[in-house]
């Protein structure tokens, strides 16, 4: 491989060549990592000769694992195909395919999401009797996870203070672990977990993979947890070719079991490791970046680095100070409809804010503005009750023994099995130490069921229709279940309107658009393989796909980046949230200035600042205190720093454009009206559109208009859209346009 063409800075091409032994690349924000992994990969089969199939690279999700997949295919051709490049989970879930026999379990072993543990937690708090005043299905959950991520057996627990609660929750983790096991089931926490107990209660398993994987590269190594640096140290153990990229100062998720001390203590585990800074910085400006390190430098647990850019736009960041959270969010979109306006897409800006709460504000006054904007972080598409459904009987037939999903689905759509027939039968295949199918099909179970008995044996014959053994296309296998089971019909009964029913079916109908493109790029479509898929796909992989302004937490914005960023809320108590100022772990705070330095960094041209003087909260206006991370960005790196204040539908607003200098002299401060009418709606005189109109609306698309009825302080509107079904909506908040 010719690197002369190849655009590598120093630090990068030094990454690239240095294949032998243990390596720490530090990978500031922004300075190319996965370039860098790309083409060390590329390097390794063109320069080294090294066998394709013998390299693995990890990622955190799946969009990294295919981005990088499809790089090293760019420039090695078809050989990438053979290069492992996955997800830990992913991994994981295809070597206990091969080797989880030794386990205990079948390699059609099912994968539960939380949805479907906190279901188990529910029935497994009944069962054991214990009072959800003092454990809550969540909190339990939360609990056991953290134990597993530190490889904590049930046996292995140790109670804190002689905890009542963790006692509890002990009985749990016990009865759930048992649970898991008889179901034939692994949760995520599991796929890890198990994967390292494969590894250390037999070495063969072990083994066959060392000899596998000569070559083992990790990305956002400052993510990983305890289980995660455990499973990657074995792996790499025998040959210690181990290439891990990461950067501490972006380490957010503590609160996961993330431990930081994984990439900060590398080179003591590995004292023969070589280090790398990438330092040079591909998405921001310089003035973006000085702001960035200013205030990270103020973080005491971290690896000495500096970002710098040869990107020197004259380009301030600006910070606002406002009246209060109704005002911020007033400017904020205002700012967003200036950059629309100078030609920057909806997509290209986001909102970024330390908590879901705070996005209230900014959503109304999007929607009075008529700007359209999504959620990140709102329901999982796979988790909405529907797809759910649809999902539990593919799992069933994918894995009989997965008692979870028959328990699911056994009265979907309606046929009288109620819950005492499920308890019953529950009992029986305990009992009879065999799944909910096995026993359906055993004999004796009609004297225990009495009248339900002729029920349940429906069930299992109309189940009985379907063949997964002979599936050629899951979108038809799936088509075929819907359609025979009366599903179109049961949502009918189930949705309350006809707009939920046609969201519900549409949502029906994108899992099915999902199976036809999984058929379309697999040779041989597999049922367990689909399923696997499924449970490992990430919501926010999405993001991009349509012109609307991005609204999410900071911890959302992970990986991502956009031309312009609002990071709101920089109060003392918002961010840095409230917990680390009265946390007894010191190194809380220094947590909250990594999040804050993500925000920072995702931003690559334009950065907006601000917070409110004061908020209100249940009812009680509070003062609010700035942020310490504003107090630690020095005041001469700030191109505006103005108080915005309230005077009913008036505000007091920039007059200068962001394209201010930092060096500049400040623009003085002038009273303009709201352009927007965010304050408050007036009601029209009329409407250029009356009924049977054909209209438009920013959100819901095309529609008809079915009636206008005139209210005292506004004109209400009903529409039927081709899309979204009926809506009743306000005038002037609808702003619907006549076509």
């Amino acid at each position: 491989m010719d690197f002369s063409n190849i655009s590598l800075n120093g630090p990068q091409l030094e990454s690239v060549m240095y294949t032998e032994g243990p390596l720490l690349i530090l990978a500031g924000a922004g300075s190319g990592k996965t370039r860098v992994l790309t083409y060390r990969i590329a390097h390794l089969i063109d320069d080294c000769g090294v066998k394709p199939h013998s390299i693995l690279a990890i990622t955190f999700t799946n969009k990294a694992a295919k981005s990088m997949r499809d790089r090293v295919d760019s420039i090695v051709g078809g050989a990438a195909q053979n290069v492992w490049v996955s997800t830990f989970h992913s991994m994981c879930v295809r070597m206990l395919r091969r080797f989880g026999t030794m386990l205990g379990y079948t390699d059609t072993f099912s994968i539960y999401d939380s949805d479907d543990v906190k279901i188990v937690m529910r029935d497994l708090l009944k069962e054991l009797n214990i009072d959800s005043k003092y454990v809550k299905e969540k909190a339990a959950m939360g609990t056991i996870s953290a134990w597993k991520n530190t490889l904590t057996e049930p046996e292995d627990v140790v109670i804190q203070d002689n905890s009542f609660y963790e006692q509890q929750v002990l009985r749990v983790y016990r009865a759930y672990k048992e649970y898991m096991i008889k179901n034939n089931a692994m949760d995520f926490d599991d796929l890890i977990m198990n994967t390292v107990k494969l590894f250390k209660e037999h070495p063969d398993a072990l083994d066959y993979w060392q000899n596998r994987f000569k070559y083992i590269m990790v990305d956002e190594y400052q993510d990983t947890n305890i289980a995660q640096f455990e499973l990657v140290r074995l792996l790499a153990q025998k040959n210690r070719n181990l290439c891990v990229v990461g950067d501490d100062d972006q380490s957010i998720y503590k609160f996961r079991g993330a431990d930081i001390h994984n990439i900060l203590q590398f080179e003591d585990n590995y004292p023969d490791a070589k280090v790398v800074r990438l330092e040079q910085n591909y998405r921001s400006t310089q003035k973006i970046l000085d702001i960035a390190n200013a205030v990270i430098t103020n973080n005491k647990e971290r690896k000495v680095k500096k970002l710098w850019s040869d990107n020197h736009e004259d380009i301030a960041v600006n910070y606002m100070r406002y009246a209060g959270g109704n005002d911020e969010a007033v400017g904020v979109v205002s700012h967003i409809r200036r950059m629309h306006e100078k030609g920057i897409d909806y997509k290209d800006m986001a909102v970024l804010y330390r908590t879901n709460l705070q996005s209230r504000v900014f959503e109304e006054k999007l929607i009075q503005a008529n700007i359209p904007y999504k959620i990140y972080g709102g329901i999982n598409f796979y988790a909405r009750k529907e797809i759910k459904d649809v999902l539990a009987y593919l799992k069933m037939f994918g894995n009989s023994s997965d008692d979870l999903s028959i328990k699911r689905i056994i009265n979907i759509p309606k046929r009288g099995i109620g819950d005492t027939t499920v308890a019953k039968l529950v009992e029986f295949a305990n009992e009879q130490n065999c799944s909910i199918i096995e026993a359906i099909d055993n004999p004796f179970l009609t004297a225990s069921l009495g009248k339900s008995a002729a029920k349940v044996a429906s069930f299992a014959e109309s189940m009985r229709e379907f063949d997964p053994s002979a599936i050629k296309s899951i979108k038809d296998f799936t088509s075929d279940i819907i359609e025979k089971i009366g599903y179109k019909d049961y949502l009918k009964t189930e949705c309350e309107t006809t707009e939920e029913y046609v969201e519900r079916m549409d949502n029906i109908n994108e899992f099915l658009s999902k199976a036809a493109d999984y058929d379309a790029n697999t040779e041989n479509p597999n049922l367990a393989e689909f399923l696997q898929e499924i449970s490992l796909l990430s919501d926010i992989d999405n993001l991009g796909s349509t012109d609307t302004v991005n609204l999410m937490t900071i911890h959302g914005s992970k990986g991502l980046e956009f031309k312009v960023v609002f990071l709101v809320g920089l109060e003392e108590g918002l961010f840095p949230h409230v917990r680390s100022l009265y946390s007894d772990d010191t190194t809380d705070i220094e947590e909250e200035r990594r999040l804050f330095y993500v925000g920072v960094t995702r931003a690559m041209t334009y950065l907006y600042m601000s917070n409110a003087k004061e908020r209100v909260n249940k009812g009680q206006f509070i003062r609010t205190e700035v942020s310490r991370f504003v107090d630690e960005v020095p005041p001469d790196m700030l191109g505006i720093s103005h108080d915005f204040l309230k005077n009913n539908d008036v505000m007091k607003a920039m007059a200068s454009s962001p394209k201010v200098s930092a060096t500049k002299k400040k623009s003085p401060m002038k009273t303009l009206a709201n352009p927007y009418q965010l304050g408050k709606n007036v009601k029209a005189d009329s409407l250029d559109y009356g009924v049977g109109d054909r209209v438009a609306h920013v959100k819901f698309g095309m529609g008809t208009v079915k009636e206008i009825i005139e209210r005292p302080k506004d004109f209400e509107v009903g529409v039927q859209f081709d899309e979204a079904g009926y809506k009743k909506m306000f005038a002037g908040f609808a702003k619907l346009k006549k076509i």
